[in-house]
């Protein structure tokens, strides 16, 4: 992970999961002070995604376990986002100190530890060395071989990331032996050196004063893997639930929306996008999926106006480019379905959609060639 400008001013920042030393209120206040915004979740408009550490414990229950992590680390990176951890977090927003000036490069600490640069990235992302990306300190390369040593002998990442928080400030681990294996015959848990304390990989840190806003966080977290895991009707209530703490959270209102539209209740997935739009006017993802839900009812000019609210609000966008030259072309008028599937290649030139606009485009001048002639 290579160390990246980050300004507050103007920045949207959103959360994966919810931190372990902070409450998100309050980080939400002050990134709010300094002029910038934070969310649960992640929407178009999201710049910089914050990954809070609770998130290791829950992967430790899951199916998915740390490869889900993986995954949406790789999406979000995929999608252009800067990627922070938790500590980073707070050391852009003043509430944590930074450490000690350093000057390694994230290559000479894979160099000279050996350790994987994947591992290192996410290592880093959840705060297993001093600094959270480059230029990393002299501490972190005794961090970095010691970790190095311990994939070697069998642990993942994610079991050393869960495992050095239980053992107090992580540059303390710099002078103690680490081995992957247990008393208890656990061989991913890690111990110190003579098995005076064990660090178990499946417990989290002590979340102190962070556990006054848990019920929230928790409740947005499984509603998310409820709406992953498909069940619909769960994943609204819980939604609702969380709504019913904060009022004023849109993505979970919009996530509420989505999942009663999948689970068929449209009169009250229309309430819940407008609820969404009406907490976040600029929130472009709410009115292309409302126009999406206007038009599966036949209500094409509402679905019209909401498309072109959404291209409106965010001109790289589309999925609403497209969506509304298939409106145009539906209601006969041909020129302006050409100039927008056109528009639609300069955005996407090589997705199947891509195929089907192109098609649309050649099929449009075919048509304004038969009308001249």
């Amino acid at each position: 992970m290579t160390a990246t400008a980050v300004s507050v001013p103007g920045a949207v920042f959103g959360t994966i999961g919810a931190l372990a030393a902070f409450p998100l209120r309050l980080a939400a206040r002050e990134v709010e002070r300094q002029h910038g915004q934070l969310r649960r979740g992640i929407t178009r408009r999201t710049t910089h995604v914050v990954f809070g550490r609770t998130v290791l414990a829950k992967a430790g229950l899951t199916k998915s376990g740390d490869a889900g992590i993986e995954r949406r680390v790789a999406a979000e990176r995929a999608a252009g986002r800067t990627l922070i951890s938790e500590n980073g977090f707070l050391r852009l927003l003043g509430l944590m100190k930074a450490p000690e000036a350093s000057s390694l490069s994230r290559q000479s600490l894979i160099e000279q530890s050996r350790l994987p640069g994947a591992d290192l990235d996410l290592l880093s992302l959840f705060d297993a060395f001093e600094h959270d990306c480059e230029p990393y300190s002299f501490r972190d390369l005794i961090l970095a071989r010691k970790y190095a040593g311990l994939v070697a002998g069998g642990a993942s990442w994610g079991a050393i990331a869960r495992s050095v928080h239980r053992s107090g400030p992580v540059a303390s681990l710099t002078a103690k032996s680490l081995n992957v294996g247990s008393q208890h015959g656990r061989p991913d848990a890690i111990y110190l050196e003579g098995g005076q304390s064990e660090l178990d990989g499946q417990l989290l840190f002590d979340l102190g004063a962070a556990q006054g806003d848990d019920t929230l966080e928790d409740l947005f977290a499984e509603a998310e893997a409820a709406e992953e895991s498909g069940d619909h009707e769960g994943a609204a209530n819980l939604y609702q639930r969380c709504l019913a703490i904060d009022p004023s959270d849109a993505i979970a209102a919009f996530n509420r929306a989505n999942c009663l539209r999948a689970g068929g209740h449209a009169a009250d997935a229309a309430h819940d996008y407008a609820r969404a739009i009406k907490l976040d006017p600029a929130f472009v993802e709410a009115w292309f999926n409302l126009a999406g839900l206007m038009s599966e009812q036949g209500r094409d000019a509402s679905a019209r106006r909401h498309l072109q609210k959404a291209i409106a609000l965010d001109k790289n966008y589309a999925d609403p480019v497209f969506n509304l030259a298939r409106l145009e072309f539906d209601a006969g008028n041909l020129p302006e379905a050409r100039r927008l599937w056109v528009r639609y290649l300069e955005l996407d030139a090589d997705s199947e959609w891509a195929g089907v606009a192109a098609k649309g485009v050649q099929f449009v001048d075919m048509q304004l060639a038969r009308t001249a002639g």
